[in-house]
């Protein structure tokens, strides 16, 4: 009975201590450039802030001009947000209309944070571009445990006209932001399409086919080192790269299939090519959230103690706001690779650029290097 006692107890002290690591913020939107039938969202890096989805989470309106919401959230963590009318294609600019970067608050205690926000983006001016080449659409691809979603595959110019010819791979995750400005959530695309185009016709890299994996509302869960990230891992290797293998002229060996992504998409494009180098031999992790707080997969590359890995990684990253507190993770990958038998500039390549930001734009940059590494012209 005593020790019986003694466990409700400590349960007790724990849940005391448990609510007491929780604190309230209190966010204040002022503008007056929305409409009365607008909503205002937050969209930021937990749950409670809708895990960066731009229509989850919903302020309350006050009045016409004033917005407001408290999240009772865990303190001595550092929390990142954006405000938007629904779509990244509508989010808060600065008053000289360019992008922000993230909202940033640290909470050791109650906090009331206030914004005054003069313009938001207008999806019409963001559209930039087009579609470049030949894309077929395999739509609402279903798989056990995840919710369906749709591929774009963006095919070589010479595809139709060499039949006989077979074409490597490159997988890349957050699909809807890689090829058609109209449906990234930024209204900027990778413009892969154009740059791959460009590298082919030029005879810079080998001519190559494009898989967009498009990502849905599970993208943090699906792209990290979770049980539903397993089954996202088990549906690109099981069903997709299986439907691409017999749907156009691939060639399917591990040295002709790559992926890549960026931020969490860096992540799963790391996981796949560092646990599955035997399906995946060429991995692209653009600013990957390999040790970020929620996450941490570094644990798993330095615990690995078994034979070299047989995959080429090529790394990018930038160097502003979220793109410094990503490097530390990537040194860390890269002092394990490079104290571990990996050769720079054979198993693995890095690009830093230190004045580039964490956006499609600055990844359409860089592109280029990190196909001329992974598909060289023989």
């Amino acid at each position: 009975m005593f020790e019986m006692k003694k466990l409700f107890f400590l349960l007790s002290i724990f849940q005391l201590i448990l609510t007491a690591q929780e604190v309230n913020l209190k966010l204040i939107v002022n503008t007056s450039s929305v409409s009365a039938t607008d909503t205002i969202f937050i969209a930021g890096s937990h749950p409670l802030l809708g895990n960066w989805n731009p229509h989850k989470i919903n302020l309350e309106k006050i009045n016409d001009t004033t917005w407001s919401k408290t999240f009772l959230l865990p303190s001595k963590v550092e929390y990142e947000f954006k405000f938007t009318l629904g779509g990244w294609n509508r989010e808060a600019l600065n008053s000289d209309s360019s992008k922000p970067s993230n909202n940033q608050v640290n909470l050791s205690g109650d906090t009331t944070i206030v914004y005054n926000i003069s313009k938001w983006a207008d999806f019409k001016n963001l559209f930039q571009g087009e579609i470049t080449g030949l894309v077929k659409y395999h739509r609402n691809l279903e798989y056990p445990g995840l919710k369906p979603r749709d591929a774009i595959v963006w095919l070589p110019p010479k595809y139709f006209a060499d039949k006989a010819k077979h074409y490597p791979v490159l997988y890349m995750h957050d699909g809807q932001n890689i090829i058609d400005p109209k449906t990234s959530f930024s209204g900027i695309d990778w413009q892969v399409d154009e740059t791959v185009d460009s590298l082919i016709r030029n005879k810079i890299i080998k001519e190559i086919i494009i898989v967009g994996i498009y990502n849905t509302t599970d993208r943090s869960a699906e792209y990290s080192d979770t049980d539903l990230g397993s089954k996202y891992r088990d549906f690109i290797i099981n069903k997709l790269k299986p439907l691409i293998d017999t749907t156009y002229r691939t060639l399917r060996d591990k040295n002709n299939t790559a992926t890549m992504g960026s931020s969490m998409g860096g992540l799963v494009a790391f996981i796949l090519g560092w646990e599955f180098p035997d399906i995946f031999g060429l991995a692209a992790p653009f600013s990957p959230a390999i040790r970020i707080m929620p996450y941490n997969y570094l644990k798993k590359v330095t615990e690995y103690s078994g034979p070299k890995k047989d995959v080429k990684f090529y790394f990018y990253n930038g160097g502003i706001d979220i793109e410094a507190k990503l490097q530390p993770g990537i040194d860390e990958v890269i002092f394990y690779l490079t104290n571990n038998g990996y050769e720079k500039g054979k198993d693995f390549e890095v690009k830093i650029d230190p004045t580039l930001p964490h956006t499609e734009a600055a990844w359409a940059l860089n592109v280029a290097e990190a196909l001329k590494f992974l598909f060289p012209v023989d």
